[in-house]
C-alpha cells in the first residue's frame, strides 16, 4: 500500500515489513506496538494505524480504536481468522467500526478463499455483530505481489481495488469542525529535545501552534498548558505544522506531564472526552534485585530504585499492564495480559542494561459471590494426525475441556480448540512442541472467568543445582549429564544454588559441575576422550515457563540463568 501510495522514492531500498521498526518486533516477526502513518489517494489523506494482532499485546489496540473510523481485517487465505482475530475484532465491532475483510496470500497453492470467507462471517456471528457489520466488503489480495481484487481469479495490476474498498466502505470522521476544542491523547513518545509528545485525533474544534489549552480528564482537576510545537503525519515522516483541524491524527509537544487518555481541551469552554477503559490483566510476576553471586558483573542498572523508575516508566505507555509493591522494599508485583506481554517487557529491560530476578508466572484469580474464579483461555493446536494422541493427553492432563477438533487444511493436520485454565498453559508451549517434534502450533487468546478447576499436575521432573561455586570441567559433566539434560558447558562459571541441568526424575538433586580430575599415576592412565551432549538452549520465555514455585529466573544484558530461590530454601 505504501509503495504503491509513491510514499517512497523509486531508487529508495525499503525494508521487509517497514512499520516493525523495533528489534524485537523485527526478530520475533510479530507487532507488539501500535505505529501510525499515512497515504494519499486521489487527492484523499487516509490514516493508517498498525495495531498488534495478538489478544497479549490487546492494551496497544483498545487506546488506539477511537482514533479510527474502520479497520482492514486481514486473514490468510489458508488459515481463516486465528484466535487472536478474535480478540480486536470484538474491540473493533464494539466501537461500531466499518470493517473491510482483505484475503491476503491469495497466490498460495492451497489456497480456500470460500471456507475462509464462511469462517469470518461465522466470527461476525459469534461476535454479536450488526447486520451492517456482517454485509462486509471482501478484498482478495497478494501483498507480496502488490495485487487486489474484488474476487479471487481476478485480481487487478495494483491494490487499487483495495484503496477504492476504503473510500467507499469506511466513512469519513464523525467530528464537529466548529465545536470546541477537543483531543483524546491515545499515545505518548519521548524526545531527547521536544520531551514527551501527545499523539490522538481531533475530535472537535483546531488546535493552532503557541495556543494555549487546558488538560483534564472527566474525575480530575483541570490543568493549563501550552502548545509548543504541532506535528501531523505524512508518509514515515511527521511534518510540522502550525494549525490543525478535526478529524486528522497529530502530535503535540509542549506538556510535559501529559499522560494516556487525557483530553487537551479549549481553554474556557472545553469538556473532556471519557478515558480510555483497558481489560484487566490475568498474569502476575514478581521482580526484584538481582541476589545472585554474580550481581553487577553485566549490568548497568541493579539497585531497586533503578528497577522502580524503569517499571513506572512503563506504565505511562503500557495501559495494560499494573506494577504493585511486593513484600519487600526490592520486589516488585508486575501484572499482564498474559506470559508474552511480560516477557517483552522483560527483554526490552534486559538489552537497555537492567539486571533483576523474576518470579514464576501466577495466574490472577477473583472471588465473586464466595466463589474461587480462575481466568480461562481458548487454545487453538495445529497438529499433524500422528502427534494428536499425545497432544490430547497433556491437554486433559491440564483440565483442558476439548470444545471442537475439525481437519485443517490439506496436509493431514487437525484442529483442537479447547477451553483450559490459564494455569494450564504455563509450561504448555515446549510440552507440546516436545510430544509433536516441534510440529505443533499453538495459539491463545483469553476467554473468560470461570469456576476454579481444581490442582494441576505441574512438571514431572525436577532440576539438577550446582553444588558449589566455580569453573565447570568436562570430567564433572560427563558424570553429571547421565543424571539428566544440562545447560552448561566446560568452562562456564556457576555458583551454589544455580539450575544447571532437569533432572530425570522428580524431586531436585545438588551434584558438583566442578569438580577436577585426580593429577595422580597420570602415565598409566591414559587420558580418555570426553564425549559431552550437547547442552540444552533455552530462551527467556522458556526458562520462565520451565521454573517452578521455589525457583528465579536471573536476567541480565548477556545472559539468562536459573537458580534456587534462597529465600523458600530456607523456609523449607
Amino acid at each position: 500500500m505504501l509503495r504503491q501510495a509513491k510514499v517512497f522514492r523509486d531508487n529508495q531500498v525499503v525494508q521487509e515489513r517497514i512499520m516493525d521498526s523495533n528489534d524485537l518486533e523485527r526478530e520475533r516477526g510479530i507487532t507488539i506496538l501500535s505505529k501510525n502513518t499515512s497515504i494519499t489517494y486521489k487527492g484523499t489523506k487516509i490514516n493508517i494505524i498498525d495495531t498488534p494482532g495478538h489478544s497479549d499485546f490487546g492494551g496497544e489496540v483498545e487506546r488506539v480504536l477511537n482514533m479510527v473510523e474502520g479497520v482492514l481485517l486481514v486473514v490468510d487465505s489458508v488459515e481463516g481468522p486465528m484466535p487472536q482475530t478474535r480478540f480486536v475484532l470484538k474491540k473493533a465491532l464494539e466501537f461500531g467500526h466499518a470493517v473491510v475483510v482483505v484475503v491476503n496470500k491469495i497466490d498460495r497453492p492451497t489456497t480456500r478463499p470460500e471456507f475462509v470467507v464462511n469462517s469470518t462471517f461465522e466470527l461476525f456471528i459469534e461476535l454479536n455483530a450488526t447486520d451492517e457489520q456482517c454485509d462486509f466488503q471482501t478484498v482478495y489480495a497478494s501483498g507480496i505481489k502488490g495485487k487486489a481484487g474484488l474476487s479471487p481469479e481476478n485480481l487487478a495490476d495494483d491494490l487499487g481495488p483495495l484503496f477504492e474498498a476504503i473510500l467507499r466502505c469506511i466513512p469519513e470522521p464523525r467530528i464537529e469542525k466548529d465545536g470546541a476544542l477537543q483531543m483524546l491523547v491515545s499515545n505518548t513518545e519521548y524526545d531527547e529535545h521536544k520531551g514527551r509528545i501527545a499523539i490522538g485525533r481531533l475530535h472537535a474544534g483546531e488546535l493552532q501552534r503557541g495556543m494555549e489549552v487546558k488538560v483534564c480528564t472527566p474525575h480530575d482537576a483541570c490543568r493549563v498548558g501550552k502548545v509548543s510545537e504541532l506535528f501531523v503525519y505524512q508518509n514515515f515522516s511527521r511534518v510540522p505544522v502550525e494549525s490543525v483541524s478535526a478529524g486528522d491524527i497529530c502530535a503535540v509537544c509542549g506538556m510535559n506531564d501529559i499522560m494516556i487518555g487525557e483530553t487537551i481541551a479549549d481553554k474556557i469552554t472545553g469538556t473532556p472526552l471519557p478515558t480510555i477503559k483497558v481489560e484487566e490483566p490475568t498474569v502476575r510476576m514478581s521482580f526484584s534485585i538481582n541476589t545472585s553471586p554474580f550481581v553487577g558483573r553485566e549490568g548497568k542498572y541493579v539497585t531497586s530504585r533503578n528497577l522502580r523508575d524503569r517499571l513506572y516508566r512503563e506504565l505511562e505507555r503500557n495501559l495494560a499492564m499494573k506494577v504493585e509493591d511486593g513484600e519487600t522494599a526490592d520486589t516488585f508485583l508486575v501484572s499482564g495480559r498474559g506470559t508474552l506481554h511480560l516477557t517483552i517487557l522483560i527483554e526490552n529491560m534486559r538489552r537497555e542494561g537492567y539486571e533483576f530476578m523474576i518470579g514464576p508466572p501466577k495466574v490472577i484469580n477473583k472471588t465473586v459471590d464466595g466463589k474461587l474464579l480462575e481466568p480461562y483461555e481458548i487454545a487453538a493446536v495445529e497438529v499433524p494426525e500422528e502427534y494428536m494422541g499425545s497432544v490430547v493427553e497433556l491437554l486433559g492432563k491440564r483440565r483442558g475441556q476439548m470444545v471442537n477438533m475439525e481437519a485443517s487444511g490439506p496436509e493431514g493436520t487437525t484442529l483442537l480448540k479447547y477451553k483450559i485454565p490459564t494455569r494450564g498453559l504455563i509450561g504448555l508451549r515446549n510440552a507440546i512442541l516436545t510430544a509433536s517434534r516441534g510440529r505443533a502450533i499453538l495459539n491463545t487468546i483469553f476467554d473468560s472467568y470461570g469456576s476454579w478447576a481444581g490442582d494441576l499436575s505441574s512438571r514431572d521432573q525436577g532440576s539438577l543445582v550446582a553444588f558449589e561455586d566455580g569453573s565447570t570441567t568436562s570430567y564433572a559433566l560427563l558424570n553429571a549429564q547421565e543424571r539428566g539434560l544440562l545447560f552448561v558447558q566446560p568452562g562456564q562459571d556457576v555458583y551454589k544454588g544455580q539450575i544447571v541441568g532437569i533432572h530425570q526424575r522428580p524431586g531436585d538433586l545438588a551434584i558438583n559441575v566442578c569438580k577436577k580430575k585426580a593429577a595422580t599415576n597420570v602415565r598409566s592412565n591414559k587420558e580418555t576422550t570426553v564425549v559431552l551432549d550437547e547442552p540444552l538452549s533455552y530462551s527467556l520465555d522458556d526458562c520462565i515457563e520451565f521454573i517452578q514455585e521455589d525457583e528465579l529466573v536471573e536476567v541480565t544484558p548477556s545472559s539468562i540463568r536459573m537458580c534456587k530461590n534462597p529465600k523458600i530454601s530456607k523456609k523449607k
